[in-house]
């Protein structure tokens, strides 16, 4: 009996367990269709919004007036912009090359190996439409080099999406539009910034509607879509009284909210996180950016705090130099935001010591760009004669014939390799030393309201008019770009060599050049970050102006180009920013707010 019983309850789990693999190879069989069928749509409307890319980029060389060659290229923009969530997603370079400025392209790898290309794309085609005298040949060529390039694109690409990586592109468009989409940052001269920003996220909304069956609850579907709808209205507005900081806080962080509650709801699996962090519930917020995303070293978190207060010792120790004079924390002062407040720390110096505050967000070190990593600059510094003068290796005898710091080695690190884990000790405290809890992040994640309408207005004009966040990036605002963070921006600005307002001598320190010596790159200097910026005086590669107040001028002159300096790959986008005293007097009291509070 108790066999027969057996063997019905055996038999009933085994045609349970049957129904239930049924229904759930039917459930992924019906999933596996909706997905191919949602990634062929995708594919279609993708290769459909190019195609009437290049056929009006193409028109544009047959128009004969002015007007209607830029209406063209008004409509050729307007497709591109529509897939640029898209385009930007699965392929960063071509988009990175169609949407460059036009400025010239240099890749240096190494010293066998560096390329120097002509720019090509929708800059250089809209800055040619622009310019006094059209020079057709060269136009006509742009348009050629990029259509092609879109052609390519159009034939050669696949689009197989997982539900992850439509949470990755609907994040990085949210991040792109606030932090380069209404900058005016890819529409130098049109500034159809605002209005571009619109059409991408009228492709964002068409995304979600296609996966509208992935939504159990139909309340943060609705929400989204309301969220993206009501951004396009707040973007039907002028660029310069444009209100950008009220657009992030009230649409921007929104939208990161509900993304997260998105990714919740589909009940999302990421294999791993990329720069903006999977949980970004603000742009502002500490979290928002992923710190690891800026280092080879991800893996090595086993006893992270302490590691880092480990490398807090060895940063103040002045056993790391060859005298035994100089530590990390003789020219990165805790209380000037790790600076040393010093045009240059000695008279051996020829640059000014930077900020590390916020350092660690970057894909290169030094002004020149020339280390990769955190760790890399360390043993710069280990190196520089004029420093520690002390290789690495001899450090690392003196480090482990101290006990204490033997026995923290010992303990913290499994793999015996005392140069790499004394960079890396040194390195993770570094990495702490960025708190997004200044004023101006308080106000704008909610956490207080006391930003004066000046400092707004500063922020809001630093966004538009200013130009500043072109170079500058929130929140970060270094020249590492969102919101992939894969490039770290340099610049010829035209550093002058005094504080000369007229017939002005550059700089006679040559910058990235000296590390590859690429003509090109000559007087290139790294975008460095603004925050603490109050603390940070003087300012520039060598410390050449000692207030803000000179550091806007300078800017709003025209950089180099406005003072006498006339470089030929000077970067920066126009002749004069014509901002009044109270304009500057607006931006000087935003960039203050930017002053960490604790430290």
């Amino acid at each position: 009996m108790n066999n027969i019983v057996f063997m019905k309850a055996k038999t009933y789990t085994l045609s349970i367990c049957l129904l239930l693999l049924t229904i759930t190879a039917c459930k992924e069989k019906v999933e596996t269709t909706n997905i191919i069928s949602t990634n062929e749509t995708i594919q279609n409307f993708f290769s459909s919004e190019l195609a009437k890319c290049i056929h009006a980029l193409d028109s544009i060389s047959n128009l004969k007036s002015i007007i209607d060659k830029t209406e063209a290229y008004k409509k050729a923009r307007h497709h591109y912009k529509t897939v640029e969530p898209i385009l930007a997603f699965i392929d960063q370079n071509n988009y990175k090359s169609l949407n460059a400025p036009n400025i010239l392209q240099v890749q240096e790898e190494d010293a066998t190996d560096i390329k120097i290309r002509n720019p090509f794309g929708f800059q250089v085609i809209e800055e040619l439409l622009h310019e006094k005298e059209l020079d057709s040949m060269q136009l006509t060529n742009a348009i050629v080099i990029t259509s092609s390039r879109l052609k390519l694109i159009k034939q050669n690409t696949s689009i197989h999406f997982k539900d992850y990586h439509i949470i990755w592109l609907l994040r990085n468009q949210i991040v792109r539009i606030a932090t380069t989409g209404i900058t005016g940052f890819d529409s130098p001269v049109l500034g159809q910034s605002l209005i571009e920003s619109q059409y991408t996220y009228k492709t964002l909304i068409s995304l979600i509607d296609l996966f509208q069956d992935k939504f159990s609850s139909q309340v943060i579907y609705t929400d989204l879509k309301k969220a993206f709808q009501s951004s396009i209205k707040v973007l039907n507005h002028d660029f310069d009284s444009f209100d950008r900081y009220n657009f992030i806080k009230n649409n921007t962080d929104k939208q990161l909210k509900l993304l997260i509650k998105t990714q919740e709801d589909w009940q999302v699996v990421f294999p791993f996180e990329m720069a903006v962090s999977n949980t970004a519930s603000s742009l502002f917020s500490p979290d928002a950016i992923n710190v690891f995303y800026f280092t080879d070293y991800k893996s090595d978190t086993l006893n992270l705090k302490a590691k880092e207060l480990f490398g807090k010792k060895l940063f103040n120790d002045k056993l790391l130099s060859n005298n035994r004079t100089m530590a990390c924390a003789s020219c990165h002062l805790k209380d000037k935001a790790f600076t040393d407040g010093r045009k240059t720390f000695d008279s051996r110096q020829t640059r000014n010591s930077p900020t590390l505050t916020y350092a660690a967000y970057q894909q290169s070190y030094f002004m020149d760009a020339r280390a990769g990593s955190l760790e890399g600059q360390i043993v710069g510094v280990a190196n520089n004669h004029d420093e520690f003068n002390l290789p690495m290796d001899s450090i690392a005898n003196r480090i482990i014939k101290a006990p204490h710091y033997q026995q923290l080695l010992d303990s913290l690190y499994d793999i015996k390799r005392n140069d790499f884990n004394i960079r890396h000790a040194i390195a993770s405290y570094i990495r702490t030393l960025n708190h997004f809890n200044s004023k101006f992040d308080n106000n704008i994640n909610d956490l207080e309201n006391s930003l004066t309408n000046d400092e707004k207005k500063g922020f809001n004009l630093f966004m538009g008019k200013a130009a500043c966040a072109t170079c500058h990036f929130p929140p970060l605002f270094n020249g590492t770009v969102p919101p992939n963070y894969s490039d770290t921006e340099l610049e010829l600005i035209g550093v002058p060599e005094k504080n000369d307002t007229i017939n002005a001598t550059i700089s006679p320190d040559l910058g990235r050049y000296n590390v590859f010596n690429t003509n090109e790159r000559k007087h290139f200097f790294k975008t460095p970050t603004i925050r603490n910026i109050e603390k940070t005086a003087p300012y520039m590669h060598n410390g050449v102006y000692n207030t803000l107040e000179e550091v806007l001028d300078f800017y709003n002159r025209g950089g180099g180009k406005g003072i006498g300096i006339h470089e030929d790959y000077q970067t920066l986008p126009f002749d004069e920013l014509n901002l009044t005293k109270k304009e500057q007097s607006s931006l000087i009291a935003f960039m203050k707010t930017l002053t960490d509070s604790d430290m």
